[in-house]
């Protein structure tokens, strides 16, 4: 097991202000406090070369878990292993193991050139000079920093740096990667590439990724399995396929065009009772939920009627996920 968590608990206390002239007076005297809970009781395990996307909407505790388990922040409560080590206890250590992106926030030196700054992290973390040339002639060809390698970081666009510090947190080959937002604000074409790359080295590395992001898409594109986190606590843990059974129930559609005026849209019993039909004139869709497969559902309206223009859709992971968030 490379991550494992158990009881994860992070609480921050919060000195609450007065109001009005009353509140006043007492905030002179006493403050009064608040305990907030970031993350609750957070149950989280990881094996070697997992790719997990851990979501939620903003303040559900996603940065305080990854956060504690870099060793930036201790927990209030529980425990947290990566690799076998403590993260606070044993900061130095954790460090070598692992590599961090954190989208608002920069490990770049803002007047260096990007080549200077990854000689740098080259000299802290002692990386053997072969091993160091390789991953950075290999992280130069896939990301394509040779145009803008020499220059200082201040310079960079948004999408240059990102790629910048994606290839700066696996210099030194770290066992795991956590990715807190690493396509935010970028255009499509980065977007594209970063996935590529956190592909890649998950593949053929085997790089255990904890990825957090708002973009579903990298969580559609790379995440197998989905951890859900609101209000500090886990709502779900599972496959895409599982939170799409789960949530998305009556989601899934086909819809198609008659080739013929009929009167009515007849399916075999054993369909008809999962399945809900739309028509306007010859154009037809036909809701089903998780237990019927689309598929299916096609042979059968096939060998009933002469259909054209066929299309299946399946449910969007951003209805999906906002489904979770509601319950």
């Amino acid at each position: 097991m490379v991550i494992q968590a158990t009881g994860l608990t992070k609480d921050y206390v919060i000195n609450l202000k007065g109001k009005g002239l009353k509140g006043m007076a007492k905030s002179l005297f006493k403050s009064e406090k608040k305990t907030v809970h970031a993350v609750q009781d957070v149950n989280l395990q990881m094996d070697e070369g997992e790719l997990v996307g851990y979501i939620g909407p903003n303040g559900a505790g996603k940065s305080t878990t990854i956060k504690m388990l870099s060793g930036i922040l201790a927990p209030t409560a529980g425990s947290v292993r990566v690799c076998g080590l403590d993260p606070q206890k044993r900061r130095i250590q954790n460090a070598m193991n692992i590599g961090a992106v954190f989208g608002q926030k920069t490990q770049l030196w803002w007047d260096l050139p990007v080549r200077e700054t990854f000689e740098l992290l080259r000299r802290m973390y002692n990386i053997p000079a072969d091993r160091y040339k390789k991953n950075v002639d290999e992280f130069m060809d896939f990301l394509d920093m040779g145009p803008f390698a020499d220059q200082a970081v201040r310079q960079l666009s948004l999408g240059q740096r990102m790629r910048a510090e994606i290839a700066a947190s696996l210099l030194h080959d770290p066992k795991v990667l956590f990715l807190d937002e690493p396509t935010i604000g970028l255009d499509v074409n980065v977007k594209v590439a970063v996935r590529e790359f956190v592909k890649k080295i998950n593949k053929e590395r085997g790089v255990t990724i904890l990825l957090t992001t708002h973009d579903l898409q990298d969580i559609e594109e790379l995440a197998k399995r989905i951890v859900v986190i609101n209000h500090g606590q886990v709502g779900f843990d599972g496959s895409q396929a599982e939170l799409a059974r789960k949530y998305a129930d009556g989601k899934h559609s086909v819809s198609f065009t008659l080739q013929q005026e009929v009167s009515d849209i007849l399916l075999p019993e054993g369909l008809a009772a999962h399945c809900t039909i739309q028509r306007e004139g010859r154009n037809v869709k036909v809701m089903h939920d998780s237990s019927v497969s689309s598929s299916d559902l096609i042979v059968a309206l096939v060998q009933r009627y002469r259909l054209t223009d066929i299309d299946i859709e399946g449910p969007q992971i951003e209805d999906v996920v906002m489904e979770v968030y509601r319950e």
